[in-house]
Formats: C-alpha cells, sequence, structure tokens
C-alpha cells in the first residue's frame, strides 16, 4: 500500500475542493474527492453537496463516481482510483465497490462512520464480488484539519 505520485497530486485537487467548501462556509462538510483514470489523471472532482442539492446521497464521491460514469459512458470504472480526504463512509465504500473502482485512496481517517478499515471494513469483505485496494493516510493531517476546523466552527 505505497501511496504513488498521483495519489499525493490528486489528494492535494480533492483538497483545494474541500478547502474552497469550508471557505464558503456552507453547510455541507467539508470533504473532497477526485477520481483518476487508468493513466493517472483527474476526471474530475468535487466536494459534499448535500445541503446544497438537497440530497442525502450528494456525499463527494458519490458526486465524482456519477459524474466519471456519465463522462466515461460505462458504470464500470476500471482502472480508475477514487481519491477522498475523509474515509468513506457505508454508501460511499459500497458506491466505490460497485463502480469496481481498483483503488480507493483516502487521507483521514473517519472514526465514527468510516467503511474503508476503522468502523467498518466494507471495501474489505470478503463477501463482495470486487474489492479494491485501499490506501490510507495520504496528507492525513491536512485533511483531517479541514474537517475539525468545520465542525470547531459549528459549536
Amino acid at each position: 500500500m505505497q501511496f504513488r505520485p498521483d495519489d499525493v497530486a490528486a489528494m492535494g485537487v480533492a483538497l483545494e475542493y474541500a478547502r474552497e467548501s469550508l471557505l464558503a462556509e456552507g453547510e455541507d462538510v467539508p470533504v473532497g474527492a477526485a477520481l483518476l483514470d487508468p493513466a493517472g489523471e483527474v476526471v474530475c472532482a468535487s466536494t459534499n453537496r448535500r445541503e446544497e442539492l438537497t440530497d442525502p446521497t450528494a456525499h463527494a464521491e458519490v458526486v465524482v463516481l456519477r459524474e466519471a460514469a456519465l463522462t466515461r459512458g460505462d458504470t464500470h470504472l476500471s482502472g480508475c482510483t477514487l481519491v477522498v480526504t475523509l474515509e468513506p463512509c457505508p454508501m460511499c465504500a459500497g458506491a466505490a465497490a460497485l463502480a469496481r473502482v481498483d483503488r480507493v485512496v483516502f487521507g483521514a481517517w473517519n472514526p465514527d462512520y468510516g467503511a474503508a478499515g476503522s468502523t467498518w471494513d466494507l471495501l474489505r469483505d470478503r463477501r463482495l464480488t470486487h474489492r479494491p485496494e485501499v490506501v490510507a493516510g495520504v496528507m492525513a493531517e491536512e485533511c483531517g484539519a479541514v474537517v475539525k476546523e468545520f465542525f470547531a466552527r459549528r459549536r
């Protein structure tokens, strides 16, 4: 589970989306995500848009998976890497597995809702027919700081 240079670069993109969301001072938790194609190029990126869209499924990961599937014209995103600033929740982990991404790379652990190794380990569950590689801790401190600042402001 080595970080690849394009993992770090893509996390920088996802982190920029999260920081922009934080600066906008909206209601959405500032989580950023990016999807890399098999060549390591960013296909799309987004942040959480649940409150903005009044859509409980509009987590950053789901938004980029949807956009990438439309862009590629295929619901199977084989060869792609999902990069996200916060460990995916069960919904997002399930979406990544169903989209058949090859890898899920995340920054900060999510001890409350994480489903990629902390609270649950859905992505490595042997009952799934597709189990992406999981890479944790890319720019973890920077990613965690954005979420911590968001919740500190709300208190």
